[in-house]
């Protein structure tokens, strides 16, 4: 099985980038808006019998990590010189690369092959024949994701696109941390420092 580990995206901010889709040549193969994601771990080998572990990962990980913030950035192509197969747009998010590399040791942990560094992106199109590039394309829309899904992908005879099966969704359980404190604030609260008082058998002592 063909599995992989992603963050789906709310359909209206799906419904934004297939709109930016529309600027391509028939060439390129659109990634249909319900398809967008971020993957976080590809497994193209699984067998049946140990999707189990995969579950059983996703839940132990999702206990840990809380939702992800995330922001859009600009289009881009891969490769980037000659003759690109792959146009995407650019993912930020604080804990992103971090839950990736997660995922990436756990799986190796657990005996799966992977495929490719983690690059935070979304895959919009594939070019499927000779097409010009369309000039960057810039975001600025933010979400904050709730969870991430195991997915299972394959190409069925009577498709010309894969598609996609929800095999389980993992909703983030973890609480942020807390901020750091600035110095500033901490000498804000701290009592002031008052004089003490000489008593008055030591007044002839002091001086």
């Amino acid at each position: 099985m063909r599995l992989f580990f992603a963050v789906e995206l709310p359909a209206a901010l799906a419904s934004e980038l297939a709109a930016a889709q529309q600027k391509l040549s028939q060439n390129w193969r659109r990634v249909e808006a319900q398809q967008l994601h971020i993957t976080l771990a590809y497994l193209p080998g699984v067998p049946q019998n140990r999707v189990a572990e995969l579950r059983a990962l996703g839940e132990r990980l999702a206990g840990s990590v809380p939702p992800l913030a995330l922001r859009l950035r600009g289009t881009g192509y891969h490769p980037n010189v000659g003759s690109p197969r792959v146009w995407f747009v650019k993912v930020e998010g604080e804990g992103l690369l971090e839950l990736a590399a997660r995922f990436q040791a756990e799986v190796e942990a657990l005996g799966f092959p992977t495929e490719g560094a983690f690059q935070p992106h979304i895959t919009l199109a594939r070019k499927k024949g000779p097409a010009p590039r369309v000039p960057p394309v810039t975001f600025a829309q933010s979400w904050t994701a709730p969870q991430f899904s195991l997915i299972h992908t394959f190409l069925p005879r009577d498709k010309t696109g894969p598609v996609y099966d929800t095999v389980s969704r993992f909703v983030f359980r973890g609480q942020p941390s807390a901020p750091p404190v600035p110095t500033e604030a901490l000498i804000a609260t701290e009592a002031p420092i008052t004089a003490v008082p000489i008593p008055e058998e030591d007044h002839g002592k002091a001086r």
